[in-house]
């Protein structure tokens, strides 16, 4: 278990202080910088906070930026899956970024969230609506929406989706066998920008992904995505996300190929826009340019 540290300079994110903050008994690592309107950003699957190295301190230079691990990722606590998967629900991982965002004295902020933490998101401003003001979303259509629309094509390209909810151990052994391996087969696939990510980042995410209690965690994110989080989704089928939403979505990657990006979001909003960028999955590490200039007038 990565130990608690006191407050320290982030290596990766420039001006900012890296924290552990009580998410209500869950140790959640942030970073954080900046200060105006607070935004949070929160990070996917594999990556940790460190992916927001190049938007994050541009951010910070109008608002109050906190990037967090998520729950089971990077320095983060990773607490057991328990019966159904539940402790890695995205309805338990929004819990802890309105914890950790209260915790620093924000009751009501900004999101903006890349694959697993676009999920996140999604579930942040449907389950605690005054907390969110702006929700901005990064490569993804809405969980159920992508599984209820499955098809060969989707199956091929992200087949991480189907082979890491098999019951454990399966996919726990056998990535343990080369998690290097593994780690680099997945962001090489994703990312359509040549140096993306960059050394230092993959070495930072293959620290992490190194340790097994981080690469069961992630399973447990993924099989709870296919069952707890279908079942709050069905639940909240008629519900609408009530704040401005902005999608974002690689030209490049499989998932503006695969769906209609911005008619799958606008059956679960009201105001929702958006574009592709000129790049793959990863858009904040292949494009941040082009990501910065997005937020820019979307989140003032």
């Amino acid at each position: 278990m990565t130990a608690r540290i006191q407050p320290a300079p982030d290596p990766f994110l420039d001006g900012f202080t890296l924290q552990d903050v009580d998410a209500e008994g869950v140790r959640i690592r942030a970073s954080v910088g900046g200060s105006g309107p607070p935004v949070l950003l929160l990070h996917g699957h594999p990556q940790t906070h460190a992916t927001w190295q190049a938007v994050a301190p541009a951010l910070a230079r109008r608002f109050r930026v906190v990037a967090m691990d998520l729950r089971g990722y990077g320095d983060s606590e990773k607490p057991p899956g328990g019966p159904g998967h539940a402790a890695y629900s995205k309805r338990a991982m929004a819990g802890d970024a309105v914890a950790v965002m209260r915790a620093l004295g924000h009751d009501s902020f900004a999101v903006v969230g890349h694959d697993r933490g676009g999920r996140v998101a999604h579930r942040l401003a449907l389950d605690h609506p005054r907390a969110v003001t702006r929700l901005a979303l990064f490569d993804i259509a809405p969980t159920a929406t992508m599984y209820a629309r499955t098809d060969m094509a989707f199956a091929k390209a992200y087949f991480w989706w189907f082979f890491l909810i098999q019951p454990e151990p399966l996919p726990e052994r056998l990535i343990a066998a080369d998690p290097e391996f593994f780690l680099r087969t997945h962001v090489e696939g994703q990312s359509k920008t040549t140096g993306c990510p960059s050394p230092e980042l993959f070495a930072e995410y293959l620290r992490v992904y190194r340790d097994p209690a981080t690469r069961h965690a992630i399973c447990e994110d993924y099989r709870a995505a296919a069952s707890i989080d279908l079942a709050h989704d069905a639940a909240d089928a008629d519900r609408r996300i009530e704040v401005p939403l902005l999608a974002l979505w690689g030209g490049k990657g499989t998932v503006g190929r695969t769906y209609d990006v911005l008619a799958t979001w606008r059956e679960k909003a009201g105001d929702v826009r958006g574009h592709p960028l000129d790049c793959g999955h990863t858009l904040q590490e292949e494009r941040p340019d082009l990501v910065l200039a997005a937020l820019d007038g979307f989140l003032e």
